[in-house]
């Protein structure tokens, strides 16, 4: 084992990881953290507790750091890539005026502004997390998306519309200054390198929005190939080089590369956290029964998931555990339920519905971009599930395809720090290098003939029927 090695900093929703690459794409050493529950201390208002995004990120670079039997002095960069559409408010030191605000909070896309006079900069996680291990105040355009802050898309630079500060509420002295993704911050502080072990001194390099980031991992991909990001939200994009003002199926996101730009569908909030909720109502006994043969407990329900029929027998489940702001009466549902449906049935369900809700909403995007797909990758910590790649090839109808070593957003963070430090020439022959390969699903042509026939006929027409019914209902309960 010999360097230089690079480290990759993803912190999502549910988990921070940190891992340690050879220069080669291949992990050297890991650490994970699980980020604590979020706390909701009214409704719309959901906030990542105390300073969990910095302690979680601390205690897993921690963890990955003393598995590194490594030289530390050859480590050579740090790429960070913390949760897209958070917000953050800090005090003139950089310290936190309130606890992080998440992407599942209302104010994060409403002109909020905390009510407190020391109230200095409003920044996105990365640009918090940019600070606390750096002391610098930049962020990466990239995370910074209109839809939250007063940004011009097409130059990646603040924008020069007074009406744009106006909409959100903020001045242009509360926001950091905008970097590319693949240039350095700063160096590792003393006092993060206490926090985390990583080595003072190393350059910290921006990345990019954490979609972005994890498309990157998986090795850029093409123009008629989609990323399925399989995470607490789940989205789906395709690569392009032009930016689209006014979209009605898809929005335009930055990539990972400088100007360039991600084409993203509408997704499935709290997409895989459906399937924990459903593993926690289970409660211990299935936990400990798994964890006796050695289990997690998703390979525990996948087995007897797998034996379940294409279409869950009838049992179909409808993703809305957390409704838009829009259509804020709707709720989650599972309909269907007969004698014969079983808690295999039911995961079952849920595995069908976050496939069948991503080939509707990738299938208008693409029809939108004039391309059809030739394929698909699946990323995040689902794809390492057979059951579920082969349910996305089946309701796809193209190839599914899954990063043989995981990859992702820590890989394309890692990907961002060699470039910036000049190991390759640029982003683009970083991801050449360090990809890993890919494992191929074929669909199965009787299992896509039914979730065709599933999708057009009874699936997509589920809420046509129960919105007025939740509308109604949601007075009663809201």
């Amino acid at each position: 084992m010999a360097g230089p090695y690079l480290i990759g900093v993803d912190c999502g929703t549910q988990s921070a990881k940190v891992v340690v690459y050879d220069v080669a794409g291949n992990a050297i050493a890991r650490g994970q953290q699980v980020l604590r529950p979020m706390e909701r201390p009214r409704h719309g208002v959901v906030i990542h507790p105390d300073d969990d995004l910095w302690t979680s990120i601390a205690a897993a670079s921690r963890e990955a750091m003393a598995g590194f039997t490594g030289d530390p002095a050859e480590i050579v960069a740090v790429g960070i890539c913390p949760i897209r559409c958070n917000k953050a408010f800090l005090r003139a030191d950089g310290s936190l005026i309130e606890p992080v605000i998440s992407w599942m909070d209302d104010r994060a896309y409403q002109p909020y502004l905390p009510d407190d006079p020391e109230c200095a900069y409003a920044t996105t996680s990365s640009g918090y997390v940019a600070h606390r291990f750096t002391g610098e105040f930049k962020d990466t355009a990239a995370n910074n998306i209109l839809l939250q802050w007063p940004i011009d898309p097409k130059t990646w630079q603040w924008s020069d519309d007074p009406a744009l500060y106006e909409t959100f509420g903020m001045r242009r002295e509360h926001l950091l200054d905008l970097q590319m993704p693949g240039e350095v911050i700063g160096g590792v502080t003393a006092e993060a390198s206490a926090a985390t072990g990583i080595p003072a001194g190393i350059p910290v390099v921006q990345t990019a929005n954490d979609k972005a980031v994890e498309m990157l991992g998986s090795g850029s991909l093409g123009e008629t190939t989609a990323l399925v990001s399989l995470g607490t939200y789940i989205a789906a994009m395709v690569h392009g080089h032009e930016y689209h003002a006014e979209p009605v199926s898809f929005w335009t996101n930055f990539a990972s590369v400088p100007h360039r730009y991600l084409y993203e569908s509408n997704g499935v909030r709290r997409g895989m956290w459906t399937l924990t909720w459903f593993l926690d109502l289970l409660g211990p006994e299935v936990a400990d029964r798994a964890a006796s043969l050695g289990m997690s407990r998703e390979q525990y329900l996948e087995r007897e998931a797998a034996a379940v029929p294409a279409g869950s027998e009838g049992l179909m489940t409808v993703l809305d555990w957390l409704a838009t702001t829009d259509k804020p009466f709707r709720k989650g549902m599972m309909l269907g339920f007969d004698a014969r449906h079983s808690r295999g049935h039911v995961y079952r369900s849920i595995l069908e519905a976050i496939a069948l809700t991503m080939k509707h909403h990738v299938d208008a995007m693409c029809d939108e971009l004039g391309i059809a797909l030739t394929e698909i990758v699946v990323s995040g910590g689902g794809s390492n599930s057979r059951l579920f790649m082969q349910i996305f090839a089946d309701v796809f109808g193209i190839p599914a395809s899954r990063s043989i070593d995981g990859g992702g957003a820590s890989l394309g963070s890692a990907m961002c720090a060699a470039a910036a430090v000049g190991l390759y020439v640029d982003i683009d022959a970083a991801t050449v290098a360090m990809a890993k390969p890919r494992e191929s699903f074929t669909p199965d042509a009787l299992n896509s003939d039914v979730y065709d026939r599933m999708a057009e006929t009874v699936y997509h027409d589920i809420r046509s029927h129960t919105d007025a019914l939740f509308e109604r209902a949601y007075p009663i309960f809201h």
